[in-house]
């Protein structure tokens, strides 16, 4: 469905930016970007017009730490399913995340090109997907999830779609790995320099990689007009890290004022992921973790929300990420209000905005609400400053999402049926006889809907009507 020329009226924008809540403002979207802002009405014969009042605009959201590709918990299981299965698993975990408001998310670690293709030909709908290829991992690392008794070859899970990194040892191998990924489309490199809860043979305190081997891995990205991001829990994992030239710290659930400090010299960026921890505690025992997972989880989980303030305090750009698995990708929009536990609101709206922008190097296309940026943007029911729950749940208080300026979600226009219109886009039938009389009802797939509202999945749903 190709972008639609559109006008957002009386709308308070919110960006992080350079808007900050300011009421009665005008946005006119034109060939998938933002043509126009003004602060007075704007008119076009050519553009459909929603009325936003009382509804916060803002830019859609970014999560800068998704492994779209992880359609179970257990990541060395989901390396071992058959692609097709993990091709129609991610589909659906990357629709549920636009329909959280998601529009631009950065896999680190699983999804490939041929994935980032199919979203762009609108073969599957979800989020723009920036995307790493595999993670780099040493023998016993992060990624390698053979545990004690598995000897197969490492080399078993290098191509699966499944897998989420792959093995390479000593500095010629990681150069060719970090190569192979960059020559598959790779736009940045992801390495694994610290242990992982979710592995099995490797402590959380655990080094991972030796210093030349992190040097070729950033003088490749380097090479490559890129960056690394790298897997880091422990302090002294990140000063190493750092000190080698790596851009995206991501976790840092146990670093130190001193480090902190030389993470904003040397200009490097934070992706915490709080939410990750929190969502494995709170199921633990219905995921049957094992014992030792569930004792690294909380070495790392105790001491998260005392990372952030120490980050805040050094200065350091604090990105927002989640990092969930499975069936805990429901718990993905929680990081907004855990983040605002510790942090000012308006810096959790700038994690997601316009410092996730940054750290994606995609500042003046994403994460900002100003001429020219793609126009991915979305409405929430109230004011995210005062109430940051309205971000959380499953999209519930989105009442607009438009991606690249294409409606996806809407339940706004006045000619719409907005409860019917929000089963329509998840292809839920209703059940619910006060819509019997709709004009526009029609049974599709078994289903009863409502197809009145003005949105692009209505148009759909209408095209696929018998």
């Amino acid at each position: 469905m190709p972008a639609e020329d559109l006008i957002l009226a009386n709308a308070r924008m919110l960006d992080g930016n350079g808007f900050a809540g300011a009421s009665e403002s005008w946005l006119r979207i034109a060939d998938g970007v933002i043509a126009e802002i003004s602060e007075k009405p704007i008119s076009s014969e050519a553009a459909r017009t929603i009325d936003l009042k009382g509804r916060t605009l803002m830019p859609g959201l970014i999560d800068c730490h998704v492994h779209v590709t992880a359609i179970t918990v257990d990541p060395g299981r989901t390396a071992m399913l058959p692609d097709v299965t993990v091709a129609f698993g991610a589909a659906r975990i990357m629709k549920q995340m636009l329909m959280r408001g998601f529009t631009t998310v950065r896999d680190v670690g699983g999804a490939t090109r041929p994935l980032a293709q199919a979203e762009e030909a609108g073969q599957i709908e979800g989020p723009r997907l920036v995307f790493c290829g595999k993670a780099l991992s040493q023998t016993g690392g992060h990624s390698d999830y053979r545990g004690f008794l598995d000897n197969r070859s490492a080399e078993s899970q290098t191509y699966r779609l499944g897998a989420m990194g792959r093995v390479c040892d000593g500095v010629d191998a990681v150069r060719h790995a970090a190569r192979d990924e960059i020559r598959q489309g790779a736009q940045f490199i992801k390495a694994m320099a610290n242990g992982g809860v979710s592995s099995p043979t490797d402590p959380i305190n655990f080094q991972q990689f030796s210093i030349s081997e992190l040097e070729a891995i950033v003088e490749e990205a380097a090479n490559a007009q890129t960056y690394v991001s790298a897997h880091l829990y422990t302090d002294e994992a990140i000063s190493r890290a750092v000190r080698c030239g790596v851009r995206s710290v991501e976790h840092a659930n146990l670093i130190e004022p001193a480090t902190a400090r030389l993470m904003k010299e040397r200009g490097a960026i934070a992706c915490p992921t709080l939410v990750a921890y929190e969502a494995l505690h709170k199921d633990a025992k219905a995921l049957a973790l094992p014992d030792v997972s569930v004792a690294k989880l909380d070495d790392v989980r105790l001491h998260s929300r005392g990372s952030l303030e120490i980050l805040q305090r050094a200065g350091v750009t604090i990105a927002f990420g989640t990092d969930l698995l499975g069936e805990l990708h429901r718990y993905q929009s929680d990081e907004f209000t855990i983040r605002a536990e510790v942090l000012p609101p308006i810096e959790v709206i700038r994690s997601t905005t316009c410092y996730a922008a940054e750290l994606l190097r995609m500042t003046g296309k994403v994460g900002s609400l100003q001429v020219g940026v793609f126009a991915d943007l979305i409405a929430v029911d109230g004011d995210p400053l005062e109430n940051m729950s309205l971000l959380g749940g499953q999209g519930d208080h989105l009442s607009l999402i438009v991606r690249a300026g294409r409606v996806v979600k809407n339940t706004i226009d006045d000619n719409g049926c907005p409860e019917q219109n929000r089963l329509a886009v998840d292809n839920i039938p209703s059940s619910d006889p006060g819509h019997d009389s709709c004009d526009d009802r029609k049974t599709i797939n078994g289903g009863d809907f409502c197809l009145g509202a003005k949105s692009w999945s209505s148009k759909r749903l209408r095209e696929r009507a018998p």
